[in-house]
């Protein structure tokens, strides 16, 4: 009797934990940002496009840090978790999201020499990554840090709701950070959602942060490559005026 007691009020515990993590909060207000940081600086202030993908990787790069530091949570640890699976499988995203791009897009002009070395730095790789960060890894880690401990963490169906839950969230993050550019506020929705499933694979299965960044930064690097006027893969469109 005296066991079951504890057992139970040891489960009520854990259950208030989980219920009142920071982690949600920080969850919560990544959403918030997703969605303010590109509608202010490109419905708002047009600023230049690469000007743009330099302050929103000072962005990202500032939450995940101020999120890591504030709970604990070991982002070191994390990128040496099944690292191995992790490039591989960021390896076969971003080919199947480089597919994408080349069947849908029509390749258009680009320049040459050092500014298209350049374009494939910063607009493929660096705000690739970015985006992946933002996208994938914050939400993905976050969810599961939130039920890390809990009753659902223990078991293999328990983890599966989790990952159900961490796409999900990853998804509202892909959502409300694309409504932010005007442009996306319409039927092109459908693909950065589309896309997100299958870029968010290699970090939901090891929970290694580096996977969903290189799938990311492949396919805006193919982007860069073949279809540099692209108004889908390179936003934002609005700001272009100003480059």
């Amino acid at each position: 009797m005296g066991i079951h007691a504890f057992d139970s009020r040891g489960e009520r515990r854990s259950v208030a934990r989980f219920a009142l993590s920071q982690h949600w909060l920080w969850l919560a207000g990544g959403l918030g940002l997703a969605f303010a940081f590109p509608f202010l600086l490109t419905d708002v202030a047009a600023v230049n496009r690469d000007v743009f993908y330099g302050l929103y990787a000072v962005m990202v790069i500032a939450l995940l840090a101020a999120w890591s530091r504030s709970t604990g949570y070991d982002l070191v640890a994390a990128a040496k978790r099944h690292w191995i699976a992790a490039l591989l499988l960021g390896i076969a995203a971003g080919g199947l999201l480089a597919a994408t791009v080349l069947r849908t897009e029509d390749s258009t002009p680009r320049p040459d020499g050092l500014e298209l070395a350049a374009a494939v730095a910063w607009r493929g790789i660096v705000y690739g990554m970015t985006d992946g960060l933002l996208l994938s890894v914050f939400p993905i880690l976050v969810v599961f840090a939130a039920f890390a401990g809990t009753r659902l963490d223990r078991r293999f169906a328990g983890k599966a709701a989790i990952g159900a839950i961490a796409l999900a969230a990853s998804l509202a993050m892909t959502a409300v950070y694309h409504a932010g550019y005007s442009d996306f506020r319409s039927e092109k929705m459908r693909k950065p959602l589309t896309g997100d499933v299958v870029w968010s694979v290699p970090t939901l299965l090891t929970l290694n942060p580096i996977g969903a960044p290189i799938a990311h930064a492949t396919m805006h690097t193919t982007a860069v490559l073949h279809s540099y006027e692209t108004d889908t893969f390179l936003p934002p469109t609005s700001s272009r005026r100003h480059e």
